[in-house]
């Protein structure tokens, strides 16, 4: 396998055998990878074949408030359009980084997370909004979208996970982009947890990986009732008359 596509990233692989899963791990803004340590932590344990990827921003944090480390944009200005312009500019660098490390490990994208903290949620989240068949999951915890949802993400998952005390990005706008993503039938699951701020909580660590391991996609309860409605109708193997 050649050189990882950034040198910067954290990268952990299997102990043995062959990759099976990717997932890319965003960090808020003014941290990097080693911030989300107990995600990959919780990754690992859960998914042992799986290429667990920490990636720093791709610029050092301009504001000395949010810490000295990277950020996906910047966030010098919070008013809800600069951010959102913001966001569509560093779109497409980051949907190429996914690609990329995609691409490293031959996965075909519904074998791809993505998985986000704060402004890595945000650029998770509205990844999968703007490129198709790039990821087939996303994780977002303490995050937002830059836009309210307009269409679902075809054939991706999508778990928004928040806590109810934040003060930094509140979990009132998540919950509504969540209710309008079931309204345009996306998959999703949306869990707002008492006591908790904004921070990488070990209690939404815990739900998340709880979430992966047991959220049906749509798509695969409607094929499993078309199957089970077959093997009725000709009572035995789908297909057989």
């Amino acid at each position: 396998m050649s050189a990882f596509p950034d040198s910067h990233a954290l990268v952990e692989l299997p102990a043995t055998g062959k990759t099976e899963l990717l997932f890319l791990l965003c960090h808020g803004v003014g941290g990097d990878g080693a911030q989300m340590a107990p995600l990959a932590a919780a990754l690992r344990a859960q998914y042992p074949q799986a290429a667990i990827v920490s990636l720093n921003g791709p610029e050092r944090c301009d504001d000395p408030q949010c810490g000295p480390g990277w950020q996906w944009f910047s966030m010098l200005d919070r008013s809800p359009a600069v951010i959102a312009a913001q966001v569509k500019q560093a779109l497409p660098g980051f949907v190429a980084r996914v690609r990329q490390w995609a691409g490293h490990f031959e996965l075909d994208w519904p074998l791809v997370a993505l998985v986000g903290y704060s402004q890595g949620a945000i650029m998770s989240l509205e990844a999968v909004q703007a490129q198709a068949r790039l990821a087939g999951r996303v994780i977002g915890l303490s995050g937002a979208y830059a836009w309210l949802p307009e269409a679902a993400p075809q054939d991706v998952c999508v778990h928004l996970l928040h806590g109810m005390q934040d003060e930094v990005l509140p979990y009132q706008p998540i919950v509504s982009a969540a209710r309008e993503l079931v309204s345009l039938g996306a998959d999703v699951t949306a869990d707002v947890l008492p006591g908790i701020g904004h921070a990488i909580d070990p209690r939404l660590v815990d739900k998340a990986m709880e979430q992966l391991r047991t959220f049906l996609p749509g798509k695969l309860w409607r094929e499993a009732v078309l199957q089970a409605a077959e093997q009725d109708r000709y009572g035995g193997s789908p297909g057989k008359p």
